[in-house]
């Protein structure tokens, strides 16, 4: 009969030592094996663009070479004539954006292998021959290790056309650096499609949804972000302000100070906003973190109006609008995966 071993710290400590290292091993032969197709389907792609396979065969082309290479390869996947297709736009996609680097080739090329296929697939649907649009999503994919149903999701929502598009005075009030990294964590318009609010609601339901909602929230902010409280109180010369939501960005480290505004845009509502960013400056603000930011989320905004009264403020502020869910088109709606889908693959 063997004896059982007696679990000790020390045993019990090695065997989840062995369980990571397993699972790490494990990526990483996933992501070389990757890489190595990736690598494979791009010198593929190459080789029909080089040798004008398409131009001299025309449109047969791609059913011709998936068949002869079943043949060739019986039981292999990969030579599906639509897939083959995509190999081809594949390289055509990215060749020219390569063509045209002066430097960061291996840079990017790296990026590009680690990606997986089904990713770079549903990129090319999506983006078409808009390059730089794809390249966005490429690299989002890489740097927050984006599943499928983030990816899509993210696609479907414009998160291209939202991200750093709201306007803000940050190249005015904060160094060139950190201005870049402010205005990227910053969108517009915010989708808070997740709230069953109805039409005309008020300052008070948006932020009492928007906390019941808070993980979706987040997720709706975007990665760095995290949440301090609602209703922040504020002391200056004995009087109590209070702050609608106030979160710190990991990223930018720096506190986050958002106000809500169920109403158009009006230049006045900068002024509490500035004066809420100022006082956390002075009262939370250490000496590592970055400049506090100002954010106000509106129902809808006019944006030279918004600039306008953005470049009069000397405090880092931006301005966005929000979208419900009645404000989105259908095919949208349609798209969006449960908040179940999402949480998973963010918690992969």
């Amino acid at each position: 009969m063997t004896d059982k071993i007696i679990p000790t710290d020390t045993y019990a400590l090695w065997v989840k030592d062995l369980k990571q290292r397993f699972l790490t091993a494990r990526l990483r032969a996933t992501v070389a094996v990757n890489s190595e197709l990736m690598q494979f389907y791009w010198s593929v792609g190459r080789d029909i663009s080089l040798r004008q396979w398409t131009n001299t065969y025309g449109s047969a082309f791609f059913h011709t070479l998936s068949e002869d290479m079943k043949r060739e390869l019986p039981g292999v996947k990969g030579f599906s004539e639509n897939n083959i297709r995509y190999i081809y736009r594949f390289y055509a996609l990215y060749s020219r954006y390569v063509k045209n680097l002066l430097r960061g080739v291996e840079d990017f090329m790296e990026i590009l292998f680690s990606v997986p296929w089904f990713h770079h697939q549903r990129i090319i649907d999506k983006c078409g021959d808009d390059v730089e649009k794809a390249i966005f999503y490429l690299k989002k994919t890489h740097s927050l290790n984006w599943g499928r149903t983030m990816l899509v999701h993210s696609i479907d929502s414009k998160l291209y056309e939202r991200e750093g598009k709201a306007v803000t005075n940050f190249s005015l009030t904060l160094p060139e650096t950190e201005s870049d990294l402010a205005r990227q964590v910053i969108k517009d318009p915010y989708l808070f499609d997740f709230l069953d609010l109805r039409e005309l609601h008020d300052e008070k339901e948006l932020e009492d949804h928007l906390c019941n909602r808070m993980t979706q929230f987040l997720i709706e902010l975007g990665r760095g972000f995290c949440y301090y409280g609602k209703q922040v109180r504020l002391k200056v010369d004995n009087e109590d302000y209070y702050v609608d939501l106030l979160f710190y960005n990991v990223k930018i480290h720096a506190y986050v100070v958002v106000e809500l505004k169920t109403v158009k845009f009006m230049p006045e509502h900068l002024g509490q906003l500035g004066f809420y960013t100022k006082v956390v400056d002075y009262t939370l603000k250490t000496e590592i973190d970055n400049p506090t930011i100002g954010l106000l989320i509106c129902r809808d905004k006019n944006r030279l109006t918004a600039q306008y009264a953005l470049e009069a403020m000397n405090v880092p502020l931006g301005v966005a609008e929000y979208k419900l869910f009645s404000d989105l088109t259908a095919d949208y709606r349609d798209s969006l995966p449960t908040i179940e889908e999402i949480e998973k693959e963010l918690s992969n």
